[in-house]
């Protein structure tokens, strides 16, 4: 039997009840995509993973209300303030100040997540960040989607993998507890390579992980690729097989805060059966119960 930890087991231990996240928009950008004139990572949609983000035009402490309001029927007690969209450490360090602060001071908010690259942590950011841990725990997620240096050409991701470990460093050297994304089924991207970025991020000491599959969404350069027959998205049966292969290999002290991801509908090109959340998170609990693994409980 091999037990896992998700990310409701570790919030209740550490918060002592459920954690909701809100998503948030700090109405941030990508240097990948201004200053580079990359386009950024080709999988990226126009609105930088954050689709499900409240809008930034309200301010943080209406963005957070209104996402606490979303909830409110389930009764939630605790709440972490998430800014997904884009790269969120990417701009004047007052900007982030003006962002960050009024959301990890609201009374709600019990920690604060940050998503960002690792190729933007400057000292004066990182200077930031520590004094933000010091108020409440924060939590920084760093897209590294593949250990494999030739896929991560392929996808722009615009960084080597020694800018992940330096970055994944000076988050250590603070206390910030460190997120880690990892993508599943990326074009010429085998299991041994995921398996091989899986162990890339974990000796790297990263304190969880995120499981994404592959989307293919609208108006991205990876949907041009695929619509001109570049690749094949895997099969359920697939994903599941590659995902039961990597769970098995993350140790306890490793906390799994993704097993799969959510694409807009309306932007969903490929695969489309992860369109129905539940019955692919049905799908993943019954080949974890027949491959014994377990989901480490409270």
């Amino acid at each position: 039997m091999h037990y896992y930890v998700n990310s409701n087991y570790f919030f209740k231990e550490k918060f002592g009840a459920k954690v909701y996240k809100l998503a948030l928009d700090g109405g941030f950008s990508c240097p990948h995509r201004d200053k580079n004139n990359q386009g950024g990572c080709i999988f990226c949609s126009q609105g930088g993973s954050g689709e499900f983000a409240q809008k930034k035009l309200l301010t943080i402490d209406k963005q957070i209300d209104k996402a606490i309001k979303l909830v409110e029927s389930k009764k939630p007690k605790k709440f972490i303030a998430y800014f997904q969209s884009f790269t969120n450490t990417y701009g004047p360090i007052e900007k982030l100040e003006e962002t960050f602060y009024p959301a990890i001071n609201h009374p709600k908010i019990s920690a604060l997540s940050i998503a960002t690259r690792p190729d933007c942590l400057s000292l004066q950011v990182v200077e930031l960040l520590d004094k933000l841990n010091q108020i409440k725990p924060l939590f920084v997620e760093l897209g590294l989607q593949t250990s494999n240096e030739e896929v991560a050409k392929f996808i722009n991701r615009g960084y080597e993998n020694e800018v992940y470990l330096n970055g994944i460093k000076k988050l250590k050297e603070i206390n910030v507890n460190v997120i880690t994304h990892l993508i599943i089924g990326l074009p010429n991207c085998s299991l041994q390579d995921e398996i091989a970025s899986l162990n890339f991020a974990i000796n790297a000491k990263t304190d969880g992980i995120k499981l994404q599959l592959l989307h293919v969404l609208k108006d991205t350069k990876l949907a041009q690729i695929y619509l001109n027959n570049g690749f094949k998205t895997l099969e359920m049966n697939e994903y599941i097989s590659r995902l039961i292969e990597l769970v098995k290999l993350v140790p306890q002290k490793v906390v799994i805060h993704r097993l799969t991801g959510d694409a807009p509908k309306k932007l969903l090109i490929s695969p489309k059966w992860s369109a129905d959340k539940k019955v692919v998170l049905n799908a993943i609990n019954k080949a974890f119960k027949e491959n014994d693994i377990k989901l480490k409980e409270n």
